[in-house]
């Protein structure tokens, strides 16, 4: 046996990140210009961004989707980039500007914008660097960037069309806004949190009555806009008071009670002060009775009432006066603990404010409807198809999107205002001016541009054609769009998938993709979201390359936006990493992400797992060594035929076939879970602990002839190298590596010996398989662990061999073990094993098993009496009963039965029999021993 060209210990270090530079620089990851087109857009991370958990999540499956097709000799495309990410990179460069004394404002709009693409240059590269750590086969001669020219183009050019059809315009709707950032935000950076409030009760006098509507409010400085009170249209309580006027405590104004069905009867009072220019649904309610809008706060969130005691005050302050003042008026009834969830900005952590401001939309409305009948029709599918339930609950309802932001990064509107504030949308400067001079009659008007950016969310939206050349007609945009598949968590599904979906079709006349496939989002070991304040936060590159304990509580208590949290977070990491993180590698974190990409909505990571999927490598490592010690200096071609001698060959090989494709087919519905198990089930349960037991008894046996031999280390190698083929997509650096040794260690004359990612994956219909084999092998797996677990129940010692015989044994229970007699005996440690016609009984304690109709009894010499065999008994008997009992679970559950594959619930239902039969010969020994 010679020396393998592989390490004796694997470790991820030292070959993954030379394997990724090899394969970049090969150019293995851009299209190949052959085969059908598959491409994959990937969700562009924010430019400000590190790799988290969710990231690893998506980018590895979509990583497997693409290095499977790529195999599968499509034409692939994984289509790269970031985005701008509007908001964050501006609190990034300013943070930075302002720790060296410098303010934005002092700088100027273009100085600034020249400091952030300095940033970008130097420092907004980490995600991509970190992704290539991952294994991310991403096209890197493509990657873009949502700010790059040609794609602000596209964004112009989509602003300006929708503009001139209406379905783009201006005009004064509450926002939410951010009073630190001072610019609208989206929904999407909106984070409710649960906080412990108070509910005030406040008296409004009822013009020329005594009598008073007592509203309740969580915010009381907003009814200094109040323009109405609201009950509902049945409540007899206030139907009298319809149609009159109360008078708005403190402001002295006199505002109408109105009927609307929006208000509950049942929330506090059943009155329902109406401020439409500080709450969304106020400002619904105010459209619908031609209620006044009073703005209250300036963009800073202080009070704007010049004639009111309350101007300039921060809200809160107005609040705690207001309070005040109406307890002094005696218009305070009562005041009531109260749990709500109070919207703040996920950047500021500030409390966000409804705010009434001019602002651009977009008209969604007509464009919902062609995004909806494409989903409707099956056009776009979604993969769980529960989603699509979401996304036409949003999309039925969709109200018009508010696309512009205060802030000086990111896509700049393009338009123009003359003196009198009316406006020129162009695709350029002069081109507006073009527009003022034809519109006014005038030989020049003196222009100022928009001071607003779009929203980054806008850009994202074209990303799958605007990535691809749009408006030009590319080759790329020919050949890549439609996609085949966007693969997104379902926390996205409105603030992107729709807007894609919209504007895909609206500008190409296309849909985006075929498939959306929704993964979950990942939580802790406990189901927790991931947080800095908890401590759980697990960063994939500390499980790639590991991180001591103290660069851990570092990293973890370091950039905190709350103060006083370091030492909270220090106490948690040390708890859940009392060592630190070992170096899993990013096979293991691979594997152990596709394990856990279930159809659920939450994924939880446990450490435990990727622990265990770092000792599968280990085991895949040592298989592959065993295997090039064998067949070093064997002459073949791997691309060879399989020419299957013994059964225990055409066994190994038909499980290969069948693995091959339930893999194949879980990867073709998403099922990345069960991929990766039958990946687990294969490599760990037959080919290493069976097969490789096996070649080993055969080829240390005299009595096997070399050609025989040959064959098993033919099979060996043929078999791995297949294997680790068909599992490449998942996990690529151990594969490569064990593959371009088996090709070194084989001696193969292949004119392409470059990279397994390249080679054509497995096809199973090229695998031979044998059923009779199948059998006579899972019959020798049902003997030898029989042995096994009784040698194990009875304290055998391992080097001491025992006796076994056949009872009731067939013609065909005879000739297997006649084939397969020398595999029985070395792998279940027998001194002899034989057919026997009757039970013999003799002075050795007989224990036996059954298999099918046949029994096997091992024949040990017991030092146990009878008292400790009969609790073994009946130890046994207990968890073959729980066994018995739960596939009579899974087998009586319709659901089960309907939803599960057929192999599954066959599997099930032999279980159950097998079992059945175990249990019954248990409790005969057991009563036989008992009766002795």
């Amino acid at each position: 046996m010679k020396e393998s060209l592989l390490s004796k210990s694997y470790d991820p270090k030292s070959i993954e990140q030379p394997l990724y530079d090899r394969w970049e620089e090969a150019g293995y990851f851009k299209p190949s210009e052959t085969g059908e087109s598959y491409c994959i857009m990937i969700p562009p991370p924010n430019v400000t961004g590190s790799l988290h958990m969710g990231h690893a999540f998506q980018n590895t499956l979509m990583d497997a989707l693409i290095r499977y097709h790529r195999m599968k000799g499509s034409n692939t495309l994984w289509q790269v980039g970031t985005d701008h990410a509007g908001i964050a990179t501006q609190i990034v460069v300013e943070s930075q500007l302002r720790a060296q004394g410098v303010d934005r404002n002092s700088l100027g709009r273009q100085s600034f914008i020249d400091e952030v693409w300095k940033w970008k240059a130097e420092s907004g590269g980490t995600i991509t660097g970190q992704l290539r750590r991952l294994g991310a086969s991403v096209d890197w001669t493509r990657e873009r960037f949502t700010m790059d020219e040609d794609l602000s183009l596209a964004v112009r050019e989509v602003f300006i069309q929708l503009y001139e059809e209406g379905l783009v315009y201006r005009g004064k709707r509450l926002v939410n806004w951010d009073p630190v950032l001072l610019t609208a935000i989206s929904d999407l950076e909106v984070v409710m949190i649960e906080e412990k409030g108070s509910l005030w009760h406040f008296r409004y006098p009822v013009v020329d009555s005594s009598e008073f509507l007592v509203i309740a409010t969580t915010r009381p400085e907003t009814m200094l806009g109040d323009t109405a009170v609201a009950v509902h249209p049945d409540d007899s309580r206030y139907s009298h008071l319809v149609g009159k006027q109360v008078e708005l405590p403190l402001v002295k104004r006199k505002i109408p009670v109105i009927a609307d069905e929006y208000v509950d009867p049942e929330f506090g009072t059943g009155c329902l002060k109406v401020t439409p220019a500080h709450d969304f649904n106020d400002f619904k309610v105010g459209e619908r009775n031609s209620l006044d809008t009073i703005n209250i706060m300036t963009p800073d969130a202080k009070i704007d009432l010049p004639d009111s005691g309350y101007h300039g005050l921060d809200r809160f302050k107005a609040r705690e006066q207001i309070v005040e003042d109406l307890q002094e008026c005696g218009l305070l009834e009562k005041v009531e603990d109260h749990i709500y969830n109070v919207p703040h900005g996920d950047r500021t952590n500030q409390i966000i404010e409804p705010y009434l401001t001019d602002q651009w939309f977009v008209k969604v409305g007509p464009l919902a409807k062609p995004a909806i009948d494409a989903v409707r029709d099956g056009t776009i599918r979604f993969v769980p198809e529960n989603w699509d339930r979401t996304y036409f609950e949003w999309m039925e309802n969709i109200e018009d999107w508010c696309i512009s932001r205060q802030i000086w990064w990111g896509h700049r509107i393009p338009a123009w205002y003359d003196e009198n504030d009316n406006v020129y949308v162009a695709r350029s400067e002069d081109d507006a001016q073009r527009l003022a001079q034809e519109a006014r009659g005038l030989q020049q008007v003196q222009l100022r541009q928009d001071e607003d950016v779009l929203d980054t969310w806008f850009s994202s939206a074209l990303w799958p054609f605007s990535t691809l050349g749009w408006p030009q007609q590319t080759p790329e945009l020919e050949n890549f769009y439609t996609t085949n598949v966007l693969v997104t968590g379902f926390d996205i599904i409105f603030f992107w998938v729709a807007r894609m979906i919209m504007f895909g079709i609206k500008f190409t006349g296309k849909h985006p993709f075929n498939e959306v496939y929704i993964h979950g989002l990942v939580r802790d070991a406990n189901g927790q979201k991931m947080s800095k304040s908890k401590g759980n936060i697990l960063d994939p590159l500390d499980l790639i390359d590991g991180i001591d304990i103290e660069s851990l509580v570092k990293k973890r208590t370091t950039g905190l936006m709350q103060p006083g949290l370091a030492p909270t977070i220090e106490k948690a990491t040390r708890l859940q990493f009392p060592d630190g993180i070992p170096a899993y590698g990013s096979d293991a974190l691979r594997l152990t992400i596709a394990s856990l990409a279930t159809q659920g909505r939450n994924i939880r990571f446990d450490l435990k797992r990727i622990e265990g999927y770092r000792n599968f490598c280990n085991k895949l490592w040592n298989a592959a060594r065993f295997v090039s010690m064998n067949i070093a200096g064997l002459e073949f071609n791997l691309d060879d035929d399989f020419r299957c001698g013994a059964s225990s060959e055409q066994w190994i090989v038909s499980e290969l076939r069948k693995t091959a494709h339930n893999v194949e087919e879980a990867l073709g519905s998403y099922r990345f879970d069960l991929a990766a198990h039958h990946m687990y089930q294969f490599v760990w349960g037959e080919y290493c602990d069976w097969y490789i037991e096996i070649a080993k008894v055969k080829i240390n046996d005299a009595a096997t002839s070399e050609v025989e031999k040959d064959s098993v280390r033919r099979t060996l190698v043929q078999v791995l190298e297949a294997a680790i083929r068909m599992f490449h997509p998942i996990m690529p650096f151990i594969t490569e590596e064990i593959w371009r040794s088996i090709q070194a260690s084989s001696n193969q004359g292949s004119s392409d010996v470059s990279s397994i990612m390249i080679q054509p994956y497995v096809d199973y219909r090229n695998i031979p398989e044998n059923s009779n084999a199948t059998q006579e092998l899972e019959w020798v797996k049902s003997v030898v662990s029989g042995i096994r677990n009784i040698r194990s129940e009875m304290n055998v010692k391992p080097n001491q061999a025992v006796q076994a015989a056949l009872v009731n044994a067939s013609e065909a229970d005879t000739k297997k073990l006649e084939k397969n007699q020398a595999i029985i005996i070395k792998l279940a440690k027998l001194e002899s094993i034989e057919i026997q016609q009757i039970e013999a009984s003799d002075q050795i304690e007989p224990t036996s098993f059954l298999v099918g109709d046949m029994k096997v009894i091992v024949k040990i010499q017991s030092s146990e009496n009878s008292e400790q065999q009969l609790k073994k008994l009946q130890k046994a008997i207990e968890e073959i009963h729980k066994l018995v009992h739960r596939s009579e679970n899974k087998l009586n559950n319709p659901q089960f039965v309907a939803k599960a594959p057929d192999e599954v619930v066959e599997k099930e239902r032999s279980r159950l029999v097998d079992n059945q039969k175990t249990l019954t010969e248990l409790k005969r020994k057991y009563d036989s021993l008992q009766g002795t």
